[in-house]
Protein backbone atom coordinates (compact mmCIF):
# COMPACT_ATOMS: atom_id res chain seq x y z
CA UNK A 1 0.00 0.00 0.00
CA UNK A 2 1.13 3.55 -0.67
CA UNK A 3 2.30 5.44 2.49
CA UNK A 4 0.82 8.96 1.61
CA UNK A 5 -2.40 10.60 2.83
CA UNK A 6 -4.10 9.72 -0.14
CA UNK A 7 -3.72 6.07 0.72
CA UNK A 8 -5.63 6.80 3.41
CA UNK A 9 -7.87 8.80 0.98
CA UNK A 10 -7.81 5.91 -1.43
CA UNK A 11 -9.03 3.02 1.39
CA UNK A 12 -11.81 5.16 2.02
CA UNK A 13 -13.24 4.85 -1.78
CA UNK A 14 -12.16 1.65 -1.73
CA UNK A 15 -14.55 0.74 1.59
CA UNK A 16 -17.19 2.64 -0.74
CA UNK A 17 -17.21 0.05 -3.72
CA UNK A 18 -16.55 -2.80 -1.28
CA UNK A 19 -19.82 -1.59 0.17
CA UNK A 20 -21.04 -0.69 -3.61
CA UNK A 21 -19.95 -4.46 -4.27
CA UNK A 22 -21.76 -6.26 -1.36
CA UNK A 23 -25.38 -4.10 -1.45
CA UNK A 24 -25.86 -3.06 -4.96
CA UNK A 25 -27.66 -6.07 -5.25
CA UNK A 26 -29.39 -4.37 -7.26
CA UNK A 27 -9.65 34.39 -15.42
CA UNK A 28 -7.35 32.12 -14.97
CA UNK A 29 -3.68 32.29 -15.97
CA UNK A 30 -2.14 29.71 -18.39
CA UNK A 31 -0.55 26.48 -16.49
CA UNK A 32 2.93 27.59 -16.78
CA UNK A 33 2.44 30.72 -14.39
CA UNK A 34 6.34 31.53 -14.64
CA UNK A 35 5.74 35.12 -14.06
CA UNK A 36 4.44 34.68 -10.72
CA UNK A 37 6.05 31.85 -9.55
CA UNK A 38 9.16 32.32 -10.97
CA UNK A 39 9.28 36.07 -9.31
CA UNK A 40 9.01 34.92 -6.10
CA UNK A 41 11.02 32.49 -5.50
CA UNK A 42 14.12 33.14 -8.16
CA UNK A 43 15.66 35.57 -5.22
CA UNK A 44 16.34 38.18 -8.16
CA UNK A 45 16.22 41.57 -6.88
CA UNK A 46 18.15 43.54 -9.98
CA UNK A 47 14.86 45.00 -11.64
CA UNK A 48 12.34 42.71 -10.63
CA UNK A 49 8.87 43.62 -10.76
CA UNK A 50 7.19 44.77 -7.39
CA UNK A 51 5.59 41.81 -5.87
CA UNK A 52 1.89 42.08 -5.94
CA UNK A 53 -0.28 42.38 -2.84
CA UNK A 54 -2.05 39.16 -1.50
CA UNK A 55 -4.89 38.26 0.83
CA UNK A 56 -4.58 36.95 3.58
CA UNK A 57 -7.22 34.95 4.57
CA UNK A 58 -8.24 34.38 8.57
CA UNK A 59 -9.39 31.03 9.93
CA UNK A 60 -13.17 31.71 9.33
CA UNK A 61 -12.70 32.78 5.46
CA UNK A 62 -10.10 29.98 4.62
CA UNK A 63 -12.98 27.83 6.12
CA UNK A 64 -15.94 29.65 4.45
CA UNK A 65 -13.84 29.09 1.32
CA UNK A 66 -13.21 25.05 1.60
CA UNK A 67 -15.42 22.97 -0.40
CA UNK A 68 -18.25 21.34 0.91
CA UNK A 69 -20.67 18.58 -0.17
CA UNK A 70 -22.52 19.78 -3.72
CA UNK A 71 -19.71 21.89 -4.84
CA UNK A 72 -18.64 19.30 -6.94
CA UNK A 73 -21.05 17.08 -9.14
CA UNK A 74 -20.65 13.39 -8.56
CA UNK A 75 -18.17 13.68 -5.78
CA UNK A 76 -18.77 13.32 -1.63
CA UNK A 77 -17.16 16.05 0.18
CA UNK A 78 -16.15 15.67 3.73
CA UNK A 79 -13.87 17.67 6.35
CA UNK A 80 -10.46 14.93 6.27
CA UNK A 81 -10.23 13.24 9.39
CA UNK A 82 -6.69 12.48 11.83
CA UNK A 83 -5.70 9.92 9.79
CA UNK A 84 -5.96 12.25 6.56
CA UNK A 85 -3.10 15.21 7.99
CA UNK A 86 1.17 14.06 7.68
CA UNK A 87 3.52 15.72 9.93
CA UNK A 88 6.34 16.93 8.17
CA UNK A 89 9.01 15.02 11.35
CA UNK A 90 7.65 11.47 10.14
CA UNK A 91 8.25 12.15 6.57
CA UNK A 92 12.33 11.15 5.10
CA UNK A 93 13.00 11.89 1.98
CA UNK A 94 15.88 10.41 0.41
CA UNK A 95 16.87 13.54 -1.93
CA UNK A 96 16.79 16.86 -0.17
CA UNK A 97 15.82 18.70 -2.82
CA UNK A 98 12.76 16.57 -3.65
CA UNK A 99 11.61 17.45 -0.28
CA UNK A 100 9.20 20.71 -1.52
CA UNK A 101 7.49 18.28 -3.37
CA UNK A 102 7.14 15.56 -1.77
CA UNK A 103 5.24 17.53 1.30
CA UNK A 104 2.83 18.95 -1.22
CA UNK A 105 2.48 15.27 -2.49
CA UNK A 106 1.76 13.83 0.67
CA UNK A 107 -0.33 17.17 2.03
CA UNK A 108 1.63 17.94 4.60
CA UNK A 109 1.56 21.69 6.10
CA UNK A 110 4.72 23.92 4.59
CA UNK A 111 6.08 26.97 5.87
CA UNK A 112 3.78 28.46 8.89
CA UNK A 113 0.38 29.15 7.33
CA UNK A 114 -1.83 31.63 9.11
CA UNK A 115 -4.96 28.78 8.86
CA UNK A 116 -5.45 25.68 7.12
CA UNK A 117 -8.08 23.28 6.23
CA UNK A 118 -8.02 20.00 4.46
CA UNK A 119 -10.91 18.11 2.61
CA UNK A 120 -11.56 14.47 1.08
CA UNK A 121 -13.46 14.23 -2.14
CA UNK A 122 -14.61 10.67 -3.72
CA UNK A 123 -16.13 9.91 -6.74
CA UNK A 124 -18.97 7.98 -7.54
CA UNK A 125 -18.57 4.78 -8.86
CA UNK A 126 -19.61 4.66 -12.67
CA UNK A 127 -22.73 2.28 -13.73
CA UNK A 128 -22.54 -0.08 -16.36
CA UNK A 129 -25.90 -1.65 -16.29
CA UNK A 130 -24.52 -4.67 -15.21
CA UNK A 131 -24.95 -6.40 -11.88
CA UNK A 132 -22.21 -5.90 -9.37
CA UNK A 133 -23.04 -8.50 -6.62
CA UNK A 134 -20.82 -10.98 -5.70
CA UNK A 135 -23.53 -13.01 -6.91
CA UNK A 136 -23.86 -11.35 -10.48
CA UNK A 137 -20.11 -11.56 -10.64
CA UNK A 138 -19.93 -15.13 -9.98
CA UNK A 139 -22.28 -15.75 -12.82
CA UNK A 140 -20.59 -13.30 -15.71
CA UNK A 141 -18.38 -14.62 -18.25
CA UNK A 142 -14.86 -14.15 -17.33
CA UNK A 143 -14.27 -11.27 -19.30
CA UNK A 144 -17.84 -9.08 -18.36
CA UNK A 145 -16.89 -10.01 -14.44
CA UNK A 146 -13.10 -8.65 -14.73
CA UNK A 147 -14.88 -5.02 -16.98
CA UNK A 148 -17.68 -4.85 -14.13
CA UNK A 149 -15.28 -5.02 -10.97
CA UNK A 150 -12.93 -2.80 -12.72
CA UNK A 151 -15.96 -0.42 -13.27
CA UNK A 152 -16.83 -0.60 -9.83
CA UNK A 153 -13.30 0.11 -8.52
CA UNK A 154 -13.01 3.14 -10.88
CA UNK A 155 -13.46 5.79 -8.12
CA UNK A 156 -11.35 8.97 -8.03
CA UNK A 157 -10.74 10.07 -4.04
CA UNK A 158 -8.71 13.62 -4.01
CA UNK A 159 -7.09 15.47 -1.01
CA UNK A 160 -7.47 19.13 -0.77
CA UNK A 161 -5.28 20.76 1.38
CA UNK A 162 -5.44 24.27 1.84
CA UNK A 163 -3.16 26.60 3.52
CA UNK A 164 -3.34 31.13 3.58
CA UNK A 165 -0.54 32.88 4.26
CA UNK A 166 1.01 36.34 5.01
CA UNK A 167 3.35 38.38 2.66
CA UNK A 168 4.68 36.34 -0.61
CA UNK A 169 4.00 32.94 1.62
CA UNK A 170 1.75 31.35 -0.87
CA UNK A 171 3.65 32.18 -4.02
CA UNK A 172 7.24 31.63 -2.40
CA UNK A 173 5.95 28.08 -1.04
CA UNK A 174 4.52 26.98 -4.59
CA UNK A 175 7.83 28.52 -6.63
CA UNK A 176 9.75 26.33 -3.82
CA UNK A 177 7.39 23.33 -5.17
CA UNK A 178 7.76 23.95 -8.48
CA UNK A 179 11.61 24.13 -8.74
CA UNK A 180 11.56 21.68 -6.12
CA UNK A 181 9.81 19.25 -8.99
CA UNK A 182 11.84 20.35 -11.96
CA UNK A 183 15.07 18.82 -10.31
CA UNK A 184 13.10 15.28 -9.39
CA UNK A 185 11.49 14.61 -12.30
CA UNK A 186 13.80 11.43 -12.67
CA UNK A 187 12.30 10.27 -9.13
CA UNK A 188 13.42 10.02 -5.64
CA UNK A 189 12.27 7.68 -2.33
CA UNK A 190 10.03 8.67 0.87
CA UNK A 191 10.04 6.72 3.89
CA UNK A 192 6.84 7.28 6.07
CA UNK A 193 5.40 5.52 8.79
CA UNK A 194 8.04 2.52 8.39
CA UNK A 195 7.03 1.78 4.92
CA UNK A 196 8.92 3.12 1.61
CA UNK A 197 7.51 4.71 -1.76
CA UNK A 198 9.18 5.05 -4.81
CA UNK A 199 8.84 7.48 -6.96
CA UNK A 200 9.64 6.69 -10.35
CA UNK A 201 8.86 10.02 -12.65
CA UNK A 202 7.14 12.91 -12.39
CA UNK A 203 5.63 14.36 -15.44
CA UNK A 204 4.52 17.87 -15.38
CA UNK A 205 0.61 18.39 -16.75
CA UNK A 206 -1.45 21.12 -18.16
CA UNK A 207 -3.93 22.87 -15.85
CA UNK A 208 -5.07 26.42 -15.37
CA UNK A 209 -6.95 28.40 -12.36
CA UNK A 210 -6.22 30.77 -9.71
CA UNK A 211 -3.76 32.90 -9.73
CA UNK A 212 -1.20 30.51 -11.13
CA UNK A 213 -1.18 26.60 -11.06
CA UNK A 214 0.34 23.57 -12.25
CA UNK A 215 0.39 19.53 -12.33
CA UNK A 216 1.59 16.44 -12.71
CA UNK A 217 1.18 12.85 -13.10
CA UNK A 218 3.55 11.47 -10.15
CA UNK A 219 4.55 8.03 -11.37
CA UNK A 220 4.90 5.67 -8.35
CA UNK A 221 6.49 2.05 -8.57
CA UNK A 222 5.83 -0.90 -6.48
CA UNK A 223 6.85 -4.45 -6.64
CA UNK A 224 7.30 -3.47 -10.77
CA UNK A 225 3.89 -2.27 -11.28
CA UNK A 226 3.53 1.71 -11.35
CA UNK A 227 0.68 3.53 -10.18
CA UNK A 228 -0.41 6.71 -11.18
CA UNK A 229 -1.36 9.51 -8.88
CA UNK A 230 -2.08 13.34 -9.95
CA UNK A 231 -0.90 16.41 -8.04
CA UNK A 232 -2.01 19.92 -8.79
CA UNK A 233 -1.07 22.49 -6.85
CA UNK A 234 -2.69 26.11 -7.18
CA UNK A 235 -2.30 29.68 -5.63
CA UNK A 236 -5.20 32.31 -5.58
CA UNK A 237 -3.65 35.30 -3.75
CA UNK A 238 -2.48 34.56 -0.35
CA UNK A 239 -3.68 30.66 0.11
CA UNK A 240 -2.06 27.87 -1.64
CA UNK A 241 -4.25 24.83 -2.73
CA UNK A 242 -2.88 21.57 -3.28
CA UNK A 243 -4.97 18.22 -4.97
CA UNK A 244 -3.79 15.12 -4.73
CA UNK A 245 -5.49 12.41 -6.50
CA UNK A 246 -5.52 8.71 -7.11
CA UNK A 247 -7.76 5.86 -8.73
CA UNK A 248 -8.46 2.21 -7.67
CA UNK A 249 -9.28 0.95 -11.23
CA UNK A 250 -5.80 2.69 -12.45
CA UNK A 251 -3.93 0.04 -10.15
CA UNK A 252 -4.85 -2.86 -11.61
CA UNK A 253 -3.55 -4.05 -15.51
CA UNK A 254 -6.50 -2.54 -17.63
CA UNK A 255 -6.06 0.79 -15.65
CA UNK A 256 -8.82 3.83 -15.57
CA UNK A 257 -9.12 5.05 -18.85
CA UNK A 258 -10.52 8.51 -17.83
CA UNK A 259 -8.41 9.32 -15.00
CA UNK A 260 -7.02 12.72 -15.09
CA UNK A 261 -6.45 15.68 -13.15
CA UNK A 262 -9.22 16.75 -10.68
CA UNK A 263 -10.25 19.66 -12.93
CA UNK A 264 -13.58 19.97 -11.74
CA UNK A 265 -12.46 20.21 -8.10
CA UNK A 266 -9.82 22.50 -9.12
CA UNK A 267 -12.82 24.41 -10.65
CA UNK A 268 -15.00 24.29 -8.01
CA UNK A 269 -12.22 25.28 -5.37
CA UNK A 270 -10.76 28.07 -7.64
CA UNK A 271 -13.97 29.93 -7.79
CA UNK A 272 -14.42 29.62 -3.72
CA UNK A 273 -11.17 31.26 -3.35
CA UNK A 274 -11.96 34.20 -6.02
Amino acid sequence: MRATAVRRTALAASVASLTLLATACGGSSDSDGKGGANGAGSGDKGGAAPKAAVKTLTAAELEKASLVQGDVKGNKIAKAGPDDEVKADGVKVDKKECEPFAHAYLGVKQGEPVARTQRTAVGEPKKTGKGTSLEDLAEMPEGDAEDAFSAAFDVTSTLVSLSSYEGQGAPETLAGVRESAAKCTGGFTIVMDGDTQKIAALTEEKVTGGDEAIGWTVTSESDGRKIPFKLVALRRSGTLATFVSFNLAATSDKGAAGFGLPTAIVAAQSQKLS
